[in-house]
């Protein structure tokens, strides 16, 4: 099982239509600052919690700073059981950009 990528605009798609959770693995600081809405800041710190709640049918995107790391991230998931993940290509940097008026403080 491995992740798939997905673009922002997919992200969007798919966020206005389901139930899927946004992981973001940017530092604490840099998530205060600005995310995706409804983003939870994922962390190794809160990691096991995170894998203990989920459901591994729930489609989880990863989304890092340009969509580099989140890849690894990503491919953790899918080698823990989650079945539907994704990598953000572009990251929060590509977000930001393309749709500013998208981001939750």
């Amino acid at each position: 099982m491995s992740f798939k990528h997905i673009s922002v605009a997919q992200t969007k798609e798919m966020l206005a239509q389901s139930e899927l959770v946004i992981a973001d693995i940017r530092d604490a600081n840099s998530f205060a600052q600005g995310h995706i809405p409804g983003a939870e800041h994922l962390s190794n710190d809160n990691l096991g919690h995170f894998l203990q709640e989920k459901e591994f049918e729930q489609p989880i995107i990863v989304v890092c700073y340009h969509g580099v790391s989140s890849q690894g991230a990503a491919n953790y998931l899918a080698e823990q059981g989650f079945e539907d993940v994704y990598s953000m290509d572009g990251g929060f940097t590509q977000w930001a950009q393309e749709l500013p008026d998208n981001v939750a403080k």
